[in-house]
This record gives structure tokens, C-alpha cells and sequence, in this order.
């Protein structure tokens, strides 16, 4: 049985924080509406940037201008702040097996990051034929692109672990992302990696499981 591995793109392998608070604030801006912190951005993100400009937006206010704002710009400024953790190109790199991206980001940023830093590694974004997660489509999807029957799910937030469970698919948390361990734990996490380094080992280890 051909096994492989999905990763999630924000939070687990770039960090992708600043220029989705950057372009948060730009497309909110030209509506006079005021500025998101850091910590609230990272508290939004993770179920799409429709969702995201709905939690950004002042309670009652329309969000579709402000969500097509937010396109226009993220589309031309994904790449201003954003990098891989570090330790995470390397790791990707001794992983022996099938691997894809999946993400709820647009699918166009994500081709561009992914072609960017993963070069060669199948990269899926939201796109109006494919259900977001947590829905399991995505990574059936990109399962059956790299010809794989069985995954390790590796992700960094409440929507990656349930995503894997919708799935059926051992899911991998890491802890360097825009979650911290207890509210892993709480969405049903059981399965962690604290530094990148060992992404390779601890995949391995649920393969075989």
C-alpha cells in the first residue's frame, strides 16, 4: 500500500502571519474601518479568507467588498513577510515518500507560495470545485494526484484535526503554529511535534501505525 503525506501551508510549513494582517488591514482601510492586531489575525485565520474578513469586519458590516479588497491585494503581496519556520524546508526534504499541499488558502497564493519555497510539490488551495476543510475533499484530492491510498495529515489548528479525522487519516500536530498545545488538545489532538527536525521521524512513526 502506497503511503504519503498532506501538509497544511499556514501555520505548519510558511509563516504567513504578517502578510495576511497586512492585507487584512489594506483591504479594511479603504473602507474606514479599523486596523486588526497580530494576535487577532491569528485568532481568525484557518477556515478560508471569506471567514477571515467576516471575523475582521466591524459586527453588522457587509463583508463582500472587503473580502474582494482583500483578494486584489493578498494576490500581489503574499510574499512580502512570509517565510518557511526554519528547519521546515530541510525536513521536507529527507521525507522519502509522496507528499502534497493542502490549504484553505485561494488556490492561486497558494500555487505561487508553494511554487516558491516546494517546488514541484502538488499544491491544492480553495477553489469553487473543491469544499474547503475541515470537509475531507481536499485531501482525497490531492491523495489521488500523488497516488496514494493511505496519509499523515500534518497541521497546525482545530481545522487541520478535524479535517484528518473527516478523512480518516492519522493527523500530526505541530506546535510552532498559529495554535498553542491545549487548544490542539481540546479540538482533539493526540498526536504532536514541538521543532520541525523531527517531522520526519514522527511521520514514519504513524505510517507504520
Amino acid at each position: 500500500m502506497k503511503i504519503g503525506v498532506l501538509f497544511d501551508l499556514d501555520g505548519t510549513l510558511l509563516d504567513t502571519l504578517e502578510d495576511l494582517m497586512d492585507a487584512t488591514n489594506a483591504a479594511l482601510a479603504q473602507f474606514s474601518y479599523p486596523p486588526r492586531t497580530l494576535e487577532e489575525i491569528r485568532r481568525f485565520v484557518g477556515n478560508g479568507a471569506a471567514r477571515l474578513i467576516q471575523l475582521a469586519v466591524p459586527e453588522g458590516a457587509a463583508t463582500e467588498p472587503v473580502l474582494a479588497a482583500f483578494q486584489q491585494y493578498y494576490r500581489t503581496h503574499c510574499q512580502g513577510r512570509t517565510a518557511p519556520y526554519a528547519g521546515v524546508v530541510e525536513a521536507i526534504q529527507r521525507l522519502d515518500m509522496p507528499m502534497a499541499i493542502v490549504s484553505n488558502k485561494p488556490d492561486v497564493a497558494v500555487k505561487a507560495l508553494c511554487e516558491k519555497y516546494f517546488s514541484g510539490v502538488y499544491a491544492l488551495g480553495e477553489s469553487a470545485d473543491c469544499p474547503r476543510k475541515p470537509a475531507p475533499d481536499m485531501v482525497r484530492k490531492a491523495m489521488a494526484v500523488i497516488g496514494v491510498e493511505r496519509c499523515v495529515y500534518v497541521g497546525d489548528s482545530e481545522v487541520d484535526v478535524a479535517t484528518a479525522r473527516n478523512a480518516g487519516v492519522p493527523c500530526l500536530s505541530v506546535l510552532w503554529g498559529f495554535r498553542d498545545e491545549a487548544q490542539l488538545r481540546a479540538a482533539g489532538a493526540t498526536h504532536f511535534c514541538r521543532r520541525p527536525e523531527d517531522l520526519p521521524t514522527l511521520i514514519r512513526d504513524l505510517t507504520a501505525q
